[in-house]
């Protein structure tokens, strides 16, 4: 998985700002929809947190945790998240550090590209969902679309997929996988 340096975090905070606010306020909205409250959400691959300033924004009830690979983009979420109650933590998508079944939904927005080897990815992502838990990955539609829905299948069972189209842009280039543990 790439690490984000100081220099790096700082340029994919500045573009997720300027360029992907519209998708963050439509998986803030999706996990709105999607969970009870009081829930416990884990957003991997966190990056700067805008998802997660989304989120906390529109569900102070929810139970907040961020996970990065980077130190850096951490630190920046820190920031960008302005004293709301998220924790967030230095951990890769394969070793998680949460205890088993204790999240109810897991959500990972653009960063599953990343991941070097989506089958360990998968397991983790498995074992900390509670019975009827919800994995909701947002990516790429050209990353690995055929492996990913044949990894998560495999853990899961069946997956949901479905286009989303940025509204900068004209045609949908992410696409959402959902799947229940």
């Amino acid at each position: 998985m790439t690490t984000f340096d100081h220099a790096r975090s700082l340029g994919y905070d500045r573009r997720a700002t300027r360029l992907l606010g519209g998708l963050y306020r439509r998986i803030a909205a999706d996990i709105d929809t999607a969970t009870a409250p009081g829930a416990t959400v884990a957003d991997i691959g966190t990056g700067p947190g805008k998802l997660l300033s989304h989120v906390a924004t529109r569900r102070p009830d929810l139970r907040l945790h961020g996970i990065d690979l980077s130190p850096h983009m951490i630190e920046i979420a820190r920031h960008n998240l302005h004293g709301h109650p998220v924790d967030l933590t230095v951990a890769d998508v394969t070793d998680l550090p949460h205890p088993d079944a204790s999240i109810d939904l897991a959500v990972s927005s653009l960063s599953m590209h990343e991941w070097p080897d989506l089958d360990p990815a998968a397991d983790e992502l498995h074992r900390i969902l509670r019975p009827g838990g919800s994995l909701t990955v947002y990516d790429f539609r050209f990353t690995r679309a055929g492996a990913v829905q044949d990894t998560l299948r495999a853990r899961f069972g069946h997956v949901d997929t479905a286009a989303v189209r940025l509204p900068w842009y004209p045609v949908a280039v992410v696409t959402r996988y959902r799947a229940t543990a």
